[in-house]
This record gives structure tokens, sequence and C-alpha cells, in this order.
């Protein structure tokens, strides 16, 4: 594989800052406004009305390889790429609202989970963890460093605390193209897999579940659930690789991500 191929140059960073910054402001925007009562397809609406007509830029997912919905919301057991609908949100629930915004060619990716009202200290302890899971393969990142090393940094703090890491789906390289190389395992061992090189932009996105890691699709041929049932939940942000560390590009204002 061509390394120089996926290192951005200084005007395609500066692009992938400003988007990244759109698709931060847009959840930022979004988050106080999902309540139970609404449905997930209200969620759309609210995401593809204020990109478009707000934000002046294109929701990626819309049509990308025919999904049919401007964002992904994948509710409780739903692991990723949940297709908005009338499932209407309930106290308990929690979703995982998945947005990736485009403008200027280039592409802003991110997502959080969002408890509605009062959630099981089961369902809370999964949505915390997935956080803490994301911000260790973050701090994983740095130039010289493998994509193993991030797995690891996730995979090791996941298990060890009772619950299991989804390996059917990854982080991955974005710039111009909504998904590129490389690909970034959310398991793995370190100083294995690719070297990172300043100037590299992918996604982490660990999925984890409270069962075990297996998945499933359903007859929609997008939306992907546990297995068992468990639940499951899952954060993501688009970073920047550096010298000495990473910077995210999609961190919303107020996140507080302690770096190398």
């Amino acid at each position: 594989m061509n390394i120089n191929g996926l290192v951005k140059t200084p005007q395609e960073i500066a692009k992938m800052r400003a988007v990244g910054r759109l698709a931060a402001a847009l959840l930022e925007w979004l988050i106080p406004q999902v309540k139970a009562g609404m449905t997930t397809d209200d969620i759309n609406t609210l995401v593809h009305n204020y990109t478009v007509n707000v934000q002046h830029a294109t929701p990626a997912p819309l049509n990308y390889h025919g999904f049919p919905k401007s964002v992904c919301t994948s509710v409780n057991n739903v692991v990723c790429h949940g297709i908005p609908g009338k499932y209407v949100l309930r106290d308990g629930d929690i979703v995982n609202i998945d947005v990736t915004t485009k403008k200027d060619g280039f592409h802003g990716d991110t997502s959080v989970m969002v408890c509605i009202g009062t959630v099981t200290p089961q369902a809370q302890r999964l949505v915390d963890v997935a956080y803490e899971a994301l911000l260790r393969g973050i701090r994983a990142v740095h130039g010289g460093a493998f994509t193993g090393d991030i797995g690891y940094a996730i995979q090791s703090y996941v298990e060890a605390q009772g619950f299991s890491v989804v390996r059917d789906y990854c982080g991955h390289g974005i710039g111009r193209g909504f998904h590129e190389e490389p690909q970034i395992l959310h398991y793995g061992t370190p100083g294995s897999g690719m070297r990172l090189v300043p100037g590299m932009t992918f996604t982490i996105e660990p999925m984890i579940n409270v069962g075990n890691y297996h998945t499933r699709v359903l007859d929609d041929n997008w939306t992907v659930e546990t297995v068992d049932g468990s639940l499951s939940a899952q954060w993501e942000h688009t970073v920047l690789v550096t010298e000495d560390g990473c910077e995210v590009l999609t961190r919303r204002t107020g996140e507080k991500i302690a770096l190398n």
C-alpha cells in the first residue's frame, strides 16, 4: 500500500479540520433535542435539515451505497447502521447517533450515545465503558505507532470490564472518501498492522456489547444487531495523526480529551 497516498497535505488537513468542526457542531446542536416520544426518523429530519440548510453541507450517509437516510440511529441491541424510521424512543433506551458531514469534498465522521430518560445501571456502565474505550484508542495514536496498538488499547480495557468488542466492523481512513484505508480494528496485538504516519486521518469507533461480540445483518441489508439480543454501545471520532499524538478533528465544545 502506498503510505504517501494516505497522508493528507496541509491544504487537505485544513479542510478536514473545517468539516470535522461541522460534524461536531451538528451533534452539539442535536443532542439536547433527542428525547423520549420522538421517532428515530425525527432525528433524521433534524440532522438533514440542519446539515443542508444551516451548514450548507451534505449528509454523506444519504444514498451512500443505497442507504436511505441522512444519519444512522442504532437503538439498544442495534450495533450500527440503524435506519431511522417509526421507532419511538422511550425512557430507558440508549441510542447511537452517527453523523458524517461532507463539505468542500471532505468528510467528518463522528457518533455519540444518548441515554433517554433514566437507563439501567448496566446500560449506563456500557455507555461509559464504550466512551473510555474510545479515549484509550485515541491515546494510542501517534506517529510511529501501529494500528494494532489502537486495537489492543481498546480490547484489553473493554474485556477487563466484562464486555466484548465487535469484530465485524471497524474504524477507517477518511478524507475525500467516506471510507478509505487504513482499517482501524478495535482489537489486536501491539506492534501489528500498519505503522501510523503524521498526516493520516481516520476514525476510531469501538462498538462494544454486554454479551458476546457476534452480530447479524437484518433483512434491510443495513441494520446490524447483536445475535444474543444484548445491548451495544459505540462512540466515534475522526482523528489526525501527529508526531507525538493526534488531533481530534470532531471534538465537541467542552469535551475533555486528555491526549498523550
